[in-house]
């Protein structure tokens, strides 16, 4: 990924007018551009948008997407919300983080395993998203099926 530059987020900032009701929208440009929010550029924004660090930061910690750790090439998300649960993801979750030996929320040989609160793929639980795209009636063989596949396209 790039690396994120104090220019290019005074500009991201800028094209939000510089103000700081739009922090949200600000840290999802960051994010679609780059991937993660390190803490300079939390420090930045704080500065910048007249916040202090802790709202900047406040705001990061909240949102999910938003994450502090650059993350790896391929992101794996395992939905964890209610409908999913009833149909095995607590399962496809302990299988993931068997088989890819990490935890939710690690990163490890160029894989970020993450959890995620829902999809809007609920008719076809449990549901997964790798590398942005959707995967209904996920088990343990799809999923294997899945990393198999994503690594192929490395």
């Amino acid at each position: 990924m790039a690396r994120i530059d104090k220019e290019t987020t005074s500009d991201i900032v800028a094209q939000y007018g510089g103000k700081a009701e739009m922090l949200v929208q600000i840290l999802q440009s960051i994010v679609m551009r780059y991937g993660w929010i390190p803490e300079d550029t939390i420090r930045q924004l704080a500065e910048e948008l007249n916040l202090s660090r802790a709202d900047v930061h406040g705001v990061v910690e909240y949102y999910h997407d938003f994450r502090t750790h650059e993350p790896g090439k391929h992101i794996v998300k395992i939905c964890q919300a209610e409908a999913c649960q009833a149909m095995g993801s607590r399962e496809l979750t302990n299988h993931a983080e068997k088989i890819l030996a990490m935890s939710l929320h690690d990163t490890e040989n160029d894989i970020t395993l993450e959890p995620v609160y829902c999809l809007g793929n609920c008719a076809c639980s449990p549901a997964v998203m790798v590398n942005g795209k959707t995967y209904g009636r996920v088990d343990e063989k799809r999923f294997n099926d899945l990393l198999d596949g994503m690594r192929g396209n490395d």
